[in-house]
Order: structure tokens, then C-alpha cells, then sequence
């Protein structure tokens, strides 16, 4: 990738989003300060970055809403949310176990939640880049962290 095929600012359309435990925001902060930090971010078509990134959820549809540094629209890709769904499902069923296991599990039994957590979180990553394949190039990392604002975009209440 150029040089420039990278995000230098992300949001979320937080309409759909009621509310949000601390450990989502904590979450949600992370990621977005990762992402920001390290990414590799290359839509398809004939776009020079940086990028501005506009994630929502509209009709069912992830929308991909991609601007360039001084927020001119660029393009937009959108992919079905029922890809996601029990994928989020899962992931959310696992995170709380793994902040109820913390308070009064065993560090080995934590560890086994975390892994599978992780495992779920890389699942997660692999679809979206899977599903991403030949409209936006991103590397594992960028994926990841994508994955966890998905999962953010998902809650409800």
C-alpha cells in the first residue's frame, strides 16, 4: 500500500446506541485510538488517502462511508449486518463471561475465557475482511479493531 491509504479520522453514527457499559466505552476508546495510531486502510477504485471514516448501520446494511482527509464523500461500501450478527451475539455472550469470570475465577480459567474471546474477536476480523475482499484492502490489525466498533454499532440497549 501508498503511504496514504491509511484512516486519520473515524466516528460512528451513535443514533442506534441508547446507552454503553464502561467496559464498551473503554473498548470502543481503544480501538479507536489503536486504529488511528496504526492502520492500513485502501478502498478500491482510484483514491489517494488519507481517509475520514464514517461507520453506521442503515437499513440492515454496515455502511463503509469513506471521505478524503478534508471530508469530500469518496465512496461508500455497504455490507448485510445479518453476516455479523451471531458472530456479535457470541462475542458479547463471551466478554461477559470473561467480566464475571475476572471477579471470581481462577487466573488459568480466565485465561481459557480470554482465549476463546480472542478467538471469537480474530473470527470476527477474518469475516470482515473476507466479506471486504476486492472493495477495501486492510490488513489484520485494521480489521480487528474495525470488528470491535462493529460490535459497538451493534448494542442496543
Amino acid at each position: 500500500m501508498s503511504d496514504h491509504q491509511y484512516i486519520v479520522n473515524i466516528s460512528l453514527d451513535e443514533r442506534s446506541v441508547i446507552r454503553r457499559s464502561a467496559q464498551i466505552e473503554h473498548e470502543r476508546q481503544v480501538a479507536i485510538y489503536d486504529l488511528l495510531e496504526e492502520n492500513e486502510f485502501k478502498p478500491d477504485g482510484d483514491f489517494d488517502g488519507p481517509y475520514n471514516l464514517h461507520l453506521r448501520i442503515e437499513e440492515n446494511r454496515l455502511v463503509f462511508d469513506i471521505r478524503s482527509e478534508n471530508d469530500m464523500a469518496l465512496t461508500e461500501c455497504a455490507l448485510p449486518v445479518t453476516v455479523f450478527r451471531k458472530i456479535v451475539k457470541d462475542y458479547f455472550m463471551i466478554c461477559d463471561s470473561y467480566f464475571e469470570a475476572i471477579k471470581t475465577k481462577t487466573p488459568s480459567q480466565i485465561e481459557a475465557i480470554d482465549m476463546g474471546r480472542r478467538g471469537l474477536h480474530n473470527e470476527g476480523a477474518d469475516v470482515l475482511r473476507d466479506r471486504l475482499e476486492g472493495k477495501i484492502e486492510l490488513d489484520r490489525p485494521t480489521s480487528r479493531r474495525l470488528f470491535t466498533l462493529i460490535c459497538v454499532l451493534h448494542i442496543r440497549t
